[in-house]
């Protein structure tokens, strides 16, 4: 029960990101359509690799602690535009991934799971649309609730239960790992590319399209609604143990990608 609670604190705080974060919409185009981009690939890439385990849905979710994390171990190098346009992104996915959770997986949704997730993000943009409600100051508070403490805990906890050996090597494992570290960069960058090309959107100051492939590169870490999506989609133990060894090798993978890649790239003027 208590990691129900966490996790409906969790996801409410997606609903006032969702909410606020998106309200812009020529500032959200271009990294919600990359967003989009870095979740059509990974699940393609996963089920063309793993079609029986039903894990595609886990490839998709961005983990927006995991990647600020990371980004902010850059300090000086660590461009605003980025962080803005890998915040942006992110919201988006998390957006994106409550959509899939809603049509693929709402009749595996218990009770409690909807409401934790779904009705507690619902909640969450429901609070964020009325103006009388402070709106800002409980992002201000749940921010650092949510990154320090509540994901920490929640994803300790899942990841607690372990994981064989044997999974480091297994088809689900592999596809998942192939398809967030590939798929991501693939997805993100492509898109991007597309939507600049087409003129649909045009690129923020600061920002390089460079640094954009970098982005794709965080997006690869995710955990947290990756793990809720896994035990609500997948009913083997098994399986949801090769899905969280997958998580793990990927997140540490893309971080790592990331990290060195918007290292070397000189800052935006």
């Amino acid at each position: 029960m208590t990691l129900d609670l966490l996790i409906a604190v969790f996801f409410f705080f997606i609903g006032l990101e969702i909410t606020t974060t998106l309200s812009h919409p020529k500032q959200i185009l271009l990294p919600a359509l990359a967003a989009l981009g870095g979740m059509i690939f990974p699940a393609v890439i996963f089920l063309l690799m793993d079609s029986e385990s039903g894990g595609w849905a886990t490839a998709m979710p961005t983990d927006l602690a995991l990647a600020l994390g990371v980004f902010a171990l850059l300090g000086s190098k660590a461009n605003p535009a980025v962080r803005l346009f890998l915040l942006t992104l992110a919201v988006a996915d998390d957006l994106f991934s409550l959509i899939v959770l809603a049509i693929f997986y709402s009749k595996d949704l218990d009770l409690i799971h909807s409401a934790t997730t779904l009705g507690a993000a619902a909640l969450g943009a429901i609070f964020a649309s009325i103006p009388a409600l402070p709106t800002k100051k409980v992002i201000g508070v749940l921010t650092p609730l949510c990154t320090y403490l509540i994901v920490p805990i929640y994803v300790i906890s899942k990841l607690s239960q372990g994981f064989a050996i044997s999974d480091l090597s297994s088809k689900t494992t592999t596809a998942l790992v192939i398809a967030r570290v590939v798929g991501k960069i693939l997805g993100i960058s492509l898109f991007a590319w597309l939507v600049l090309r087409l003129r649909i959107a045009i690129l923020p100051d600061g920002l390089h399209y460079s640094e954009i492939v970098g982005v794709g590169a965080l997006a690869g870490m995710g955990l947290t609604v990756s793990i809720v999506i896994a035990e609500v989609a997948i009913a083997s133990e098994r399986v949801q143990g090769e899905i969280r060894a997958g998580l793990v090798i990927s997140a540490l993978i893309s971080g790592a990608i990331g990290y060195f890649w918007l290292k070397k790239i000189p800052a935006s003027k």
